[in-house]
């Protein structure tokens, strides 16, 4: 599988190589830095990592699932290809919404109350549903593609754990 770089659309890397180009591409030791997984076989995923990553500051890392060594963060290939995660600098992932939530406030600025928002209840048992509602269907969301669809019939609802206090 190869990778695009985003930032030099010509550059391409196989799978697991660091690209010197873009934070994406980084190597995947990331021990204690935060780092919001995606799938990148996903246009829509793609699509809306990269317009966080924008947001989010240099120190955190957005990186597609399929370079990562999924073990190092306690997660499966199941898990990935059914929701976001972000995974916070105690290793804690953090599911779905509660991931989208968590990578809103780190971006700060006017997504900061949006993401605290996300997180805690009473929106939070709004954006769950709402969350695996957009998964379930992100093969029809704009930039999407047949390789968008999963089968969530096994699959957690978008309910992100662990919970928030």
């Amino acid at each position: 599988m190869l990778h695009r770089c985003r930032r030099r659309p010509s550059h391409h890397e196989s799978r697991g190589h660091a690209c010197r180009h873009c934070r994406t591409c980084a190597s995947a030791s990331d021990n204690g830095r935060v780092l919001l997984i995606f799938d990148g076989d996903c246009g829509f995923c793609t699509t809306s990592a990269g317009w966080i990553e924008r947001r989010l500051p240099d120190d955190v890392r957005v990186a597609p699932w399929q370079i990562l060594n999924l073990e190092q963060y306690g997660l499966t290939e199941s898990d990935v290809t059914t929701a976001a995660y972000w995974v916070d600098a105690e290793g804690t992932a953090w599911r779905g919404h509660l991931g989208i939530g968590k990578s809103l406030i780190a971006a700060g600025g006017v997504w900061t109350l949006p993401g605290h928002l996300i997180v805690r209840p009473p929106v939070s048992w709004l954006a769950g549903p709402i969350y695996g509602w957009i998964a379930r269907n992100r093969h029809r969301m704009p930039g999407a593609s047949e390789a968008c669809r999963i089968d969530l019939s096994d699959a957690a609802d978008g309910a992100g754990a662990p919970s928030p206090d």
